[in-house]
């Protein structure tokens, strides 16, 4: 599949005929394969991608200079699969018709890439569903940042406990406890900032301290936000500031499903 996807093979077909020794069966097997590919498949094929290439980006001194120094950065971010053009002519329009799969993306700033991904088969789950999958991924030091869809108060809590942190936007409804008020502390390029000190608490009873940061806007967001609250459980050595700009950077990276 990888000379199809990046066009040194014009179809399937064509790279089964390059290399069909190596394939060692029949093509209509290999299309009966593509047919009911199971998605853990597809995860590995992006993982062993990752781990073959970043070791090649560090060789040539291709690594983009670290978000924050001592953490390893990842972004994640969902993304609806864009397969609606496959579906015969006359349900392209209907207002039931079955929507395509969609995937939780992890990428990586340093090396550019995206190193994890976690398909899921129904179009219609929440995000949310698929948290449990990628909590299996976390490590000590990982840095996750997100939006507010990725916040529900077990996702936060269990990166804690894990020895990970994270900068994921607040949604509407979080529950936290204060501990200290809200104090301003300067601006941001976007507008002005005041950190505090709340606690999360889950259904197990952890009780994770984190910084509770809200940015009051010059200019809405395209959503018409003038008030955004970010959630970090980054020690006091980090200033707000940096929490802030490691929200906003998130942005830079939102066309990566394009690309």
């Amino acid at each position: 599949m990888s000379p199809v996807v990046f066009g040194v093979q014009p179809s399937v077909r064509a790279a089964y005929r390059a290399h069909a020794a190596d394939v060692g069966t029949s093509i209509i097997s290999v299309y009966n394969k593509l047919s009911g590919l199971e998605t853990p498949t597809s995860s590995e094929l992006v993982r062993s991608s990752a781990r073959a290439l970043a070791p090649r980006i560090a060789h040539m001194d291709g690594e983009r200079a670290p978000w924050l120094a001592g953490y390893r950065v990842k972004i994640i971010d969902g993304n609806c699969l864009p397969a609606s053009a496959h579906r015969i002519q006359e349900l392209r329009e209907a207002e039931g018709r079955a929507l395509p799969g969609k995937a939780l993306v992890v990428s990586e700033p340093a090396q550019g890439l995206v190193t994890d991904v976690f398909p899921c088969e129904d179009g219609q789950a929440q995000e949310r569903a698929l948290l449990g999958a990628v909590l299996t991924r976390v490590t000590r030091d990982d840095l996750w940042i997100a939006d507010r869809n990725f916040c529900p108060r077990a996702f936060l809590t269990e990166i804690d406990a894990r020895g990970g942190f994270f900068v994921i936007r607040e949604p509407q409804g979080l529950p936290w406890e204060m501990v200290s008020p809200l104090r301003s502390c300067g601006r941001t390029p976007t507008g002005q900032l005041a950190p505090q000190r709340v606690c999360v608490v889950d259904a197990q009873g952890h009780q994770p301290v984190c910084r509770r940061l809200q940015i009051t806007r010059d200019h809405a967001t395209r959503d018409g936000d003038t008030m955004l609250y970010i959630l970090a459980n980054f020690p006091r050595q980090v200033s707000a500031q940096r929490v802030a700009q490691l929200d906003q950077n998130r942005w830079k990276l939102a066309t990566a499903f394009q690309h």
